[in-house]
């Protein structure tokens, strides 16, 4: 179904995976192992290769942090995949939050998700420099930096550029090579474990509760990607069965390797030598440890984090244009975002969203402060994710309160509940969203500032679209409840 111009009224009903014109929608591409390979590449990005240089801060304490995360990050899985079932849109949390709430409140998650978007390739890519500099500019000047993120970013535009298919096959590979390094250091790294290394079990200076805090917003930046699945829904085939069970399927996996992986490394190369500048390619570091010295198991592990970089970027390249897409299609965001390239590709989208993040990522190079700008970077996209997070998780609570006058399936207490723990993991992702180890009450606060920033932003965009925004479709049933009368 082809959706009205902007200016009307009409509107593809939520589920419905319209094309906007200027093209030919890439519906049902992406099979369940392509889908999965996406949750796995946006989740497993460089985040976690550079964790351990984050964390070294509070010190093995941290794996508690990653621990608790997890809990949350299953949480959101099984929520999206609950809603995907219901409303397999695209847009994935935008279209929930539109759909229970509003246009305004649409408008605001498909904003913060945005941001979160392009401002996590800017983090993802600058982290991505710190191991491709194991081989080049080993100096580390800013400019070269500058120049090799530049490509990091741009590269996989390109490969967005030039269609659906070929984001798919970059996904695959790159997911497969980026697992290798991390299932190694599950499994072998465990057996390398010297138990002194995990002592002091924290090293912050704060309380337990509050080292846990403060590195749990550091973790969640590893585990943002659960929802790509539905936020491409409209390049997934037989969404309502694939997208669930990708979105779990690849959590899962991504968690186990992750805990495991964290505990080998903290286990294997000091706190102290973690925390080291010379170190932030933390696990190439401690490959090099397991292999009892020298450098060329650390610049295997690079070479495959490079790898995995990419395929990150190439995966969150993508899911940059797909929620403006989607919204566009709504008369929400500016009609450019919903126009098809000939490839069948949203390109204002990708291209708008590579440019704001080489902005951001040359701010965090150029800084006085880089380290400190790339970590406001980092905890503000716990902020603009963990937003419409909590908007999926009141969509789903609203939606199964309403189910629940005609519906007493197996499945209502374990989506309220599920609902409820996504709900408060956002709230406490929010609220340790601090740079707690700043002085400065502007460098504490500054991941808020910067995320109120981008907001500010979004005010003149909504106000010139909102006499353009078509209303939102009726919600779907329950799929335990479909083929009965509504409640």
């Amino acid at each position: 179904m082809t959706p009205p111009a902007p200016e009307s009224q009409g509107g593809a009903e939520p589920g419905e995976n319209a094309a906007p014109a200027g093209g030919t929608p890439a519906r049902g591409t992406f099979g369940l192992t392509q889908a999965t390979a996406l949750i796995m590449g946006s989740i497993i990005g460089v985040g976690i290769f550079n964790l351990p240089y984050s964390l070294a801060a509070f010190g093995p304490i941290s794996i508690v942090a990653m621990a608790v995360t997890t809990v949350g990050a299953i949480a959101l899985a099984l929520m999206f995949a609950a809603l995907s079932r219901r409303m397999p849109a695209g847009g994935g949390p935008y279209a929930y939050a539109r759909a229970a709430f509003g246009n305004g409140i649409g408008f605001a998650n498909a904003w913060s998700y945005w941001i979160t978007a392009w401002a996590g390739n800017a983090a993802i890519v600058t982290g991505w420099v710190y191991y491709v500099e194991h081989f080049v500019n080993q100096g580390h000047a800013t400019g070269w930096s500058i120049v090799i993120a530049l490509a990091g970013l741009w590269v996989p535009a390109a490969v967005n550029l030039s269609g659906v298919k070929n984001i798919g096959a970059v996904q695959l590979w790159t997911t497969i090579i980026k697992f290798v390094p991390l299932a190694v250091m599950a499994t072998l790294g465990l057996v390398l474990i010297d138990p002194a290394n995990l002592r002091p079990w924290n090293v912050s200076g704060q309380s337990d509760l509050a080292a846990i805090g403060g590195a749990m917003a550091i973790c969640l930046f590893s585990y943002l990607g659960v929802e790509t699945a539905a936020v491409a829904a409209g390049k997934v085939r037989d969404p309502a069965r694939n997208i669930p069970r990708a979105t779990v399927t690849g959590t899962l996996a991504s968690a186990a390797v992750y805990l495991l992986s964290l505990v080998a490394v903290f286990g294997v190369v000091p706190t102290p030598e973690l925390a080291e500048e010379a170190n932030k390619a933390s696990y190439s570091a401690a490959a090099n440890a397991m292999a009892g010295g020298g450098t060329w198991a650390g610049a295997l592990v690079a070479l495959a984090v490079m790898v995995s970089g990419f395929g990150a970027l190439n995966g969150w390249t993508m899911i940059c244009a797909e929620m403006p897409l989607a919204a566009a299609r709504d008369g929400l965001f500016p009609p450019a975002f919903g126009k098809l390239s000939k490839r069948g590709v949203p390109a204002a989208g990708i291209i708008a969203s590579t440019a704001l993040a080489s902005v951001a990522m040359a701010v965090s190079f150029m800084g006085a402060s880089g380290a400190t700008v790339f970590n406001t970077l980092v905890l503000m996209t716990g902020i603009t994710s963990a937003i419409p997070y909590a908007f999926s998780a009141l969509a789903q609570l609203k939606w199964r309160w309403r189910d629940h006058r005609a519906v007493h399936g197996p499945r209502f207490a374990r989506d309220l509940i599920v609902a409820v723990l996504s709900l408060v993991f956002s709230g406490l992702f929010i609220w340790y969203s601090r740079s707690t180890g700043e002085s400065a009450w502007y460098l504490v606060w500054g991941p808020f500032l910067m995320a109120g920033a981008a907001f500010l932003l979004g005010i003149p965009v909504y106000l010139r679209m909102r006499t353009r925004m078509s209303p939102p479709g009726p919600v779907p049933p329950h799929p335990d409840n479909r083929g009965r009368q509504r409640p």
